[in-house]
């Protein structure tokens, strides 16, 4: 039987997968931000109409990362410390990221990159790319202590090294005023394979049994004495 700390630590990474997700649904709403082109954080820009639905699925993914964090303490066996205090950073990155939205969206709005450059942007936009570095740096950190807890540990990590490289040289192209590389689709690529990784850590917990407890050396003599008068009784 599953006991109930892998468990709930388990659901609540894959609520949080599920919640991290939520920019899959530009596909529906029709923001008019073309996905190849536009980070995914300019879907939460403030200017946009669908802000407070983006912000707030950040803010649930990054609270239920922190619980869940919170609930491995319970089951030390099966996340490592450094894991556990890697995914508390990135949860609670997240979920500060998502009170940090960008005002404007610079990769589809040239007044907006323009001040940007300018530094005549709200402070917010400096304090979300500080935000957003942290929760990266906390997600890499955890997917590479569990390679061998999640599974496909390994093929996530090196998928989202690859990734984020993408998307830094993405980035450094646009600031340097070359087309962008796809870099909406490298950022969709970054934040979807962390989205599955947490999901398979998710199933990794649920499908793995915690340590049994081994009986204290003193004790067994005794039990094993109970357990041999218990099979002699008609």
């Amino acid at each position: 039987m599953i006991t109930p700390r892998p468990a709930a630590t388990a659901t609540l990474l894959a609520l949080a997968a599920l919640t991290y997700s939520a920019w899959t649904l530009e596909a529906f709403l029709g923001t008019d931000l073309p996905p190849p082109h536009t980070y995914v954080s300019e879907l939460a820009a403030t200017n946009q109409p669908y802000s407070t639905l983006f912000r707030t699925a950040d803010l649930l993914a990054g609270t239920l990362v922190c619980a869940a964090a919170a609930t491995a303490t319970l089951s030390a066996r099966r996340i490592p410390r450094t894991a556990r205090a890697a995914l508390l950073l990135f949860g609670a990155a997240t979920a500060v990221d998502s009170r940090l939205p960008l005002s404007c969206t610079p990769t589809t709005d040239p007044a907006c990159a323009a001040r940007e450059t300018a530094a005549q942007v709200p402070w917010t936009h400096s304090a979300h790319t500080v935000s957003s570095t942290l929760a990266l740096c906390g997600i890499l950190v955890a997917m590479a202590t569990l390679t061998r807890t999640a599974r496909a540990g390994r093929a996530l990590l090196a998928l989202e090294l690859a990734a984020t490289a993408w998307t830094l040289a993405a980035i450094a192209a646009l600031e340097t005023g070359h087309d962008g590389w796809g870099v909406g689709i490298a950022q969709r690529l970054q934040v979807g394979v962390i989205a599955i990784w947490l999901g398979a850590l998710a199933v990794t917990l649920l499908h793995t049994r915690e340590p049994a407890e081994r009986v204290p050396a003193t004790h067994e003599p005794a039990t094993r004495e109970a357990l041999r008068r218990a099979d002699a009784r008609p």
